[in-house]
């Protein structure tokens, strides 16, 4: 009984480390464009962020349930599983961070949390359902992302065409810190319960809840924690969305986080986890590509992309070597 408890303790530390890291890292997919707009200094956005994001992050639980039980079966995995997927994040997380690339947690879950659980039990352990809901997401954060920066970057082009420039980047000022608050918190709301997903799966494994929940001591601990994480959100990051890959001006910020803030929420409410980094970042792009298509540095854009290719193998595969590795072990 205390190997089990402490196992427990040890798997739910690790689970809360990821979700530091999940704040630390994505924080900037939060605020990236209203910093590099200077509409907010960077120490006033990840004030806002890490409020929004904590509060985000305690505003549902329906992608924690998704997380918690639609990706592995838990009749087929083990506390070692959780742990051992919760490494893989941490890892590559940090790593990608060290090189400013935005990577997402989401993906680095699902994947981790997969390889771990195929290590585990094989292909039975893992569930089509919950699948089919990462695999929407893709076309959420992708397509909708995308599109829907282009599209209400030219409505707002149109909109504005006869006013002076500089009502309008004074308007947009102001319009942007709502749209980056909105940002926030949607974030939270997808990201944040990613992980309360995780560590009420590890409170199931370890025999302390007797089905799936999420009691509210859960969902506030993990979104605090992830808070803590947002307000040591990289500079890094920040540089490589916000500045490096399109020169953005208030209303370009405006559009691209309004737009992928619409789209996280509306997969939020529809328990789908989706990729917050993805989703700023295709809104970014389709922001840029409106005005021309050289507008956007592809060069940037392509080694974010080539991150988000290989957090899916990568993440899955140390997932898959840390459990074999733990289960040996323990």
């Amino acid at each position: 009984m205390d190997g089990v408890s402490v196992g427990l303790v040890a798997v739910l530390a690790l689970v809360l480390a990821a979700e530091f890291v999940n704040g630390w890292t994505d924080a900037p997919n939060a605020i990236a464009t209203v910093v590099s707009t200077r509409v907010l200094s960077p120490r006033a956005a990840i004030v806002m962020a890490t409020v929004l994001n904590t509060v985000g992050a305690m505003s549902g639980t329906a992608v924690a349930s998704t997380i918690g039980k639609g990706i592995v079966a838990t009749s087929q995995v083990h506390l070692v599983t959780v742990g051992a997927a919760m490494v893989a994040i941490v890892l590559w997380s940090t790593l990608a961070w060290r090189y400013g690339l935005p990577t997402s947690e989401s993906h680095a879950l699902v994947a981790g949390l997969s390889g771990a659980a195929f290590a585990t039990a094989g292909p039975a352990a893992l569930l089509w359902e919950g699948w089919q809901k990462v695999l929407v997401g893709l076309i959420f954060s992708t397509f909708l992302g995308f599109s829907g920066g282009w599209l209400l970057i030219l409505a707002i082009t149109w909109l504005f065409r006869k006013s002076a420039p500089g009502i309008a980047r004074h308007l947009f000022s102001r319009l942007q810190i709502l749209s980056a608050a909105f940002m926030a918190f949607s974030h939270g709301s997808n990201d944040g319960q990613k992980f309360i997903g995780a560590f009420c799966l590890a409170l199931v494994l370890g025999r302390v809840l007797p089905e799936f929940q999420a009691p509210f001591w859960v969902i506030l601990l993990c979104s605090v924690v992830m808070g803590l994480g947002t307000s040591f959100g990289g500079w890094r990051i920040i540089k490589t969305m916000g500045m490096r890959m399109a020169r953005l001006e208030p209303h370009h910020g405006f559009a691209a986080e309004t737009a992928a803030a619409t789209c996280i929420e509306l997969a939020s409410r529809l328990a789908i986890p989706l990729s917050t980094t993805h989703t700023i970042n295709t809104a970014i792009m389709g922001v840029g590509a409106s005005r021309r298509f050289s507008a956007v540095r592809w060069g940037v854009a392509g080694e974010v992309v080539a991150a988000w290719v290989l957090t899916f193998p990568v993440c899955g595969f140390i997932g898959w070597v840390m459990a074999l590795l733990f289960a040996r072990i323990f």
